[in-house]
């Protein structure tokens, strides 16, 4: 998977794409034979087993103190580079970030959210935090979560916002 900005040029030789990790056809969560894994995801009816899919982020950093200013900066820097970030809360010692992601599962989700600040790090002079946490869920989940009044609240206002 390529994260492409709608109407950017193409990626000179020295900057980093990101990239989906296929988990691979053995993949069936835990090898200990417990019952804790995530079970294997059905296709929705009409859509091939290998279709992308909306999974909504929420990313979670956190590290030294750094004045207010520079981490508000970063963040609509990031979020100016990246489009598809709709939200950043952010504080002098931590900071989320929530957005959809397309992508063919979870584990594809994951591992572009989990290579998401420290990729981005340099370009947008984030502070040298580190994921702190990590939450990717489907989007049927989410709308049940919004529906039944429990989980992530919609993310409004778009953009980035002290907590």
């Amino acid at each position: 998977m390529r994260r492409v900005r709608p109407g950017a040029a193409s990626r000179g030789p020295a900057e980093r794409a990101l990239t989906s990790v296929a988990a691979g056809a053995a993949y069936t969560g835990d090898t200990d034979g417990s019952s804790d894994h995530l079970p294997h995801e059905q296709p929705r009816e009409g859509e091939p087993s290998d279709a992308p899919r909306l999974w909504h982020v929420t990313l979670s950093v956190s590290g030294a103190r750094t004045p207010l200013a520079e981490v508000r900066r970063g963040l609509e820097q990031l979020a100016h580079d990246h489009p598809f970030l709709l939200t950043s809360r952010y504080a002098q010692d931590h900071a989320e970030i929530r957005y959809w992601e397309e992508a063919r599962d979870l584990h594809d989700a994951a591992a572009v959210a989990l290579r998401l600040w420290g990729e981005h790090r340099q370009s947008a002079q984030l502070p040298p935090w580190e994921i702190v946490g990590l939450e990717v869920i489907d989007r049927d989940t989410y709308h049940q979560r919004i529906a039944e009044g429990y989980g992530p609240l919609p993310a409004t206002p778009v953009g980035v916002h002290p907590f």
